[in-house]
């Protein structure tokens, strides 16, 4: 964990006070700036000491060979992984002839913030060389939120004292020493330098461009950079270019009182199909348009934008400022992966590390869509005309398994599957319901029939054809789907999942009534009426197993008649227990990696009564080891659903606190998008009880006693609503838009120009008793 005295709590920025060697990698991930398409790791301006270089490009990637011990059909045949290309972050300092590193010499002082409003990362450092001389850096990063392809930073030195010699040098390096965890020496091979040059234009008019593409996916890579350079009169500027590094040296002599300032814009493009000359012109563009902006311009450009998203986003948190700085922190992560996608993935870990080799997972549409969905709806449009986009892909991918529709990539950057292990990859083919999920969401909340009939009937169809062909009717006219992997990785190739047959049938009922809305478009599609008929026969004989005997929902069927895991037998050194125990063990017993029949409680919640909820929730609470960041926050919105409040509020705390704290010690690879997602699902699901479907929103809000107030704000229908939760009430105002219907705790209302203020009730349930696998029980909320 990160024990940082540096983070405090403050409601609108992550500040480090103080400079941790140790921590390097994890506080990368955590001040890394991105905008969806370029990403840039919080690495020193210097460049070293560092814990992970890392500049990406959204959907770069180099091919690697996935090896087998032993092949089968089906298998593929090549992983990809994310490529660091081009750094244009660098700029080196040296004083007096030495170099800033903070490693030598003394650093007096050092801070970091990330502004969630200015969109920034600044920097203030106060450095003595080792022959003493003193100097104060500050700088200030940015990735453009409109400007697409521009990064900047505002770098400036002055001496402390006395007169200083002073040199910066601005760089774009390609093919940086990162190490890899890989132990497969051929993809070490591919990676050590995935670069390959093909021209260098050194800045002597001003612009250094370098072009590079990939060896062996062949995706060509461009990155420029210019610089407006402010120094005394007799300030000496040189451009070198060679190889991998072009360099922008600028050298003066500083007196007190005096200052060099530096604002470096660099750009990068990337294509599969452009020439390299269009590639250089594409980037040198790019800077002109942030050379007229300017350095001030692209700052209030991206105040603009961000005061737009937080105004339509914002949640307030009273009571606890950890969970207020977290969720805003959630929240900003959440806009830098997403705002500029274009029809691009969202990674896993966005662009703010390697981790998971920068692929995208069913985590997309889960947890990452719902808030994009309620809060900047335009990224959830791109990220699912990615999915439409490799649907050609994915169909062909169930033709290779021998079935119909189109089966989705477990993992993948490209849209080819790149999942080595096919029981936690090929067999867990919920992510394509829940693909389909994300589609009637969207659409429920946005009213979008141009995209339902243009990008959603097509994923619709294809996802309920898939169902058709994995499943079938039993001899007792069941529809039964078997051999699947749901969310609980612990739990491989079981028959009839509870969550995957859920959403399955919803899955299917949707695509035919999405057919029934847009007939000629199905038409094209190939739909007839007896297959949409048949889809609604397989979503109504659906077979969810049910226990009797313990009165419990069984994760799969035959689930609870396994034997339990020794928790008691079980070390906490042995978690996560993937690491430490064969998988063969794992799926044969009662233990749950993360939240999968709990997951279908939560958005399948029409499917269980009340009381079923609470005994459900108990009995997987004992099985449930939290071995994925994925976990918390579902625990914590049926925990609240269910009367568990303080629970609940303990789950929020572990999924908003994922990185700020690490608490998987794994930050270090990139921030965990999902539970950064969860803090925000946790408090407006969770203690807001907002659901969404069918036309409907409602609301049933419950505060645990951290918690003294928090407001919220949603877009639906159009509408920006505003949500205002205290102990006793909730008061809800129409911010934009014209009056619609809403329901609090049961009862419908009307909600127009003036606010309404409706009582919170307890929760009727008596609350079951739960507990957890010992050892494994969340974390009490410490006093903010």
């Amino acid at each position: 964990m990160i024990q940082h005295p540096a983070f405090v709590a403050e409601p609108w920025a992550v500040r480090e006070r103080g400079l941790d060697l140790g921590l390097l990698a994890q506080t990368e991930s955590v001040f890394a700036l991105s905008n969806g398409h370029i990403g840039l790791r919080g690495n020193l301006d210097e460049g070293e000491p560092y814990g992970q270089p890392g500049t990406y490009l959204n959907s770069v990637y180099e091919l690697r060979p996935l090896p087998y011990a032993e092949a089968g059909y089906g298998y593929p045949e090549s992983g990809q992984t994310v490529v660091n290309v081009t750094n244009g972050k660098l700029i080196r300092l040296l004083v007096d002839d030495e170099p800033f590193d903070v490693r030598y010499g003394t650093l007096h002082e050092h801070e970091r913030a990330l502004d969630l409003r200015a969109g920034t990362l600044t920097r203030r450092a106060r450095w003595s060389s080792p022959t003493g001389g003193e100097v104060l850096i500050t700088s200030t990063r940015l990735v453009s939120f409109t400007h697409r392809a521009v990064a900047a930073i505002l770098y400036e030195v002055e001496p402390v004292g006395s007169p200083r010699r002073v040199v910066v040098q601005s760089e774009l390096v390609a093919n940086e020493t990162v190490e890899y965890t890989s132990g497969d020496p051929r993809a070490a091979a591919v990676l050590e330098s995935p670069l390959v040059l093909e021209e260098n234009v050194p800045a002597t008019d001003g612009v250094a461009i370098m072009v590079h593409s990939t060896r062996v996916s062949r995706l060509r890579v461009a990155a420029a950079m210019v610089h407006q350079i402010d120094g005394p009169e007799r300030t000496r500027v040189e451009a070198q270019g060679g190889g991998d590094v072009s360099r922008v040296t600028v050298a003066t002599r500083l007196e007190p009182g005096q200052r060099l300032r530096l604002v470096k814009f660099f750009s990068y493009g990337w294509s599969a199909k452009r020439s390299r000359p269009a590639m250089h012109d594409q980037v040198v563009a790019a800077l002109a348009a942030a050379r007229l902006a300017g350095w001030d311009g692209l700052c209030a450009d991206q105040r603009r934008f961000l005061d737009e998203f937080w105004a339509g986003a914002d949640v307030e948190v009273e009571g606890d400022a950890e969970v207020q700085q977290a969720v805003r922190f959630g929240l900003f992560h959440l806009l830098q992966a997403s705002a500029r996608l274009e029809d691009r993935p969202i990674p896993g870990k966005g662009l703010t590390g390697s981790g998971y080799d920068g692929h995208a997972f069913w985590d997309t549409e889960i947890f990452v869509l719902p808030v994009l969905t309620y809060t900047y709806p335009r990224a959830a449009v791109d990220a699912l005309s990615w999915r439409k986009s490799i649907l050609p892909m994915a169909e062909a991918r169930a033709a290779q398994l021998g079935l119909g529709g189109a089966a989705f990539p477990w993992r993948t950057i490209n849209g080819e599957e790149c999942s080595s292990y096919w029981p936690a990859g090929t067999a867990a083919f919920h992510i394509n319901a829940d693909i389909a999920h994300a589609v009637t969401r969207y659409v429920d909340a946005t009213q979008d029939t141009r995209f339902e009939r243009d990008t959603g009937l097509p994923l619709l169809v294809a996802t309920a054809r898939l169902w058709c062909a994995l499943g079938h009717h039993d001899a007792r006219g069941r529809f039964r789907i078997d051999g699947v992997t749901g969310p609980d990785e612990y739990s491989a190739v079981s028959d009839n999942n509870v969550y995957t047959n859920l959403m399955a049938g919803h899955n299917l009922i949707e695509a035919a009534d999405a057919v029934l809305r847009h007939p000629d478009r199905a038409r094209h599609l190939g739909v007839t009426l007896e297959e949409s008929a048949a889809w609604r026969d397989a979503a109504t004989a659906m077979f969810v197993p049910y226990d009797e005997r313990l009165g419990v929902h069984p994760q799969s069927e035959g689930f609870t008649s396994h034997a339990v895991w020794d928790f008691a037998a079980t070390r906490p050194d042995q978690y996560p227990l993937l690491l430490h125990f064969p998988y063969f063990d794992l799926y044969r017993k009662q233990v749950v990696k993360q939240a999968d029949l709990v997951l279908a409680l939560q958005l399948r919640g029409e499917a269980f009564t009340p009381e079923q909820k609470a005994r459900d929730f108990a009995y997987y609470e004992a099985l449930t080891v939290r071995d994925s960041s994925l976990s918390a926050c579902t625990q914590a919105v049926i925990a609240a659903e269910v009367g568990q409040t303080e629970l609940a509020y303990r789950y929020l705390g572990e999924a908003a606190l994922m990185d700020l704290e690490d608490l998987e010690k794994n930050t270090l690879d990139g921030v965990h998008l999902a539970s950064l997602a969860g803090a925000w699902i946790a408090l407006v699901a969770g203690f807001g009880g907002m659901r969404a479907g069918q036309g409907r929103m409602c609301f049933a809000p419950a505060l645990p006693s951290g918690i003294t107030r928090m407001a919220f704000r949603l877009r639906y229908h159009g509408r920006l609503l505003h949500a205002d939760v205290t102990p006793g009430s909730t008061a809800y105002r129409l911010l934009e838009g014209e009056p619609l219907m809403l329901t609090h705790h049961g009862k419908e209302f009307r909600l127009a120009a003036h606010p309404v203020t409706r009582p919170n009730p307890r929760s009727p349930l008596p609350e079951v008793p739960v507990r957890q696998p010992p050892g494994r029980e969340p974390a009490p909320r410490r006093p903010s």
